[in-house]
């Protein structure tokens, strides 16, 4: 029970990750507030449904969920958009929602959440960043580009608040295998089980990532065991680099 005692906020809390991260944490005690527009299929002490593109609803999620649950420990921003395409394939739409949800809910969600661990003596903040971030990969360069803006987000932050006793830092999964994925590739005309199956010949460890393998890593950077990691970007990736 690392978690015993412990308020958690994660955003993207109805997909494959979210779910999995939340679940996860209340197995190991905590109290999670679920953050996200639709949670009523998510099981959590708290539900605090919104659109992160609302600024005044992303300003105040971290409030809500210290409001209701008592306090305020954990954050995890995991919600997240995929963009396609390269830059002259990008419309304004596809820029507004990609950094809207990617790099601005974080920053509004930390900005507000920081100052509300410092006085409850610290905490723990993890941003879902991208490996397609720090090694930007093709025709995805509006995706690449605000998984880059968290990582070095994470980056800063991290060093600028560790004296106030907050952990701030990322996980860069590669592929994954969540409903997003999946609903990626039926857009796009190609079969879920034969797309990721042909993915999975491409990673080193001779599979894409479940949630599950993602959300180990995320419990961990919260937990005390990580205690010593402040401002780090690890990446989740199975052995597979970005081509």
């Amino acid at each position: 029970m690392r978690f015993a005692g412990k308020s958690a906020l994660v955003t993207g809390a109805a997909g494959g990750l979210g779910k999995a991260v939340v679940a996860m944490l209340r197995a190991e005690g905590a109290q999670v507030a679920a953050a996200d527009r639709d949670v009523t299929a998510v099981e959590a002490e708290a539900h605090l449904p919104g659109n992160l593109l609302d600024r005044d609803y992303a300003d105040g999620l971290p409030t809500a969920a210290a409001e209701v649950l008592g306090g305020l420990d954990i954050v995890i921003n995991n919600a997240g958009v995929i963009t396609r395409g390269p830059v002259t394939e990008t419309s304004d739409s596809d820029w507004s929602l990609s950094v809207g949800v990617n790099v601005e809910a974080p920053f509004r969600i930390c900005r507000a959440a920081i100052p509300l661990m410092a006085k409850l003596g610290g905490g723990a903040i993890v941003n879902i960043a991208s490996c397609w971030g720090p090694h930007p990969g093709p025709n995805h360069a509006v995706y690449c580009m605000t998984k880059a803006a968290i990582a070095s987000l994470t980056q800063c932050m991290g060093r600028d608040h560790a004296y106030q006793g907050i952990r701030i830092n990322a996980v860069c999964p590669n592929e994954m295998d969540t409903p997003m994925l999946r609903s990626g590739f039926a857009a796009r005309g190609f079969h879920p089980e034969t797309a990721i199956a042909e993915l999975d010949k491409t990673v080193p460890l001779g599979r894409i990532a479940q949630p599950e393998d993602i959300a180990e890593v995320v419990l961990f950077l919260t937990s005390d065991a990580a205690r010593y990691m402040c401002g780090a970007l690890v990446e989740v990736n199975g052995g597979k680099a970005v081509s």
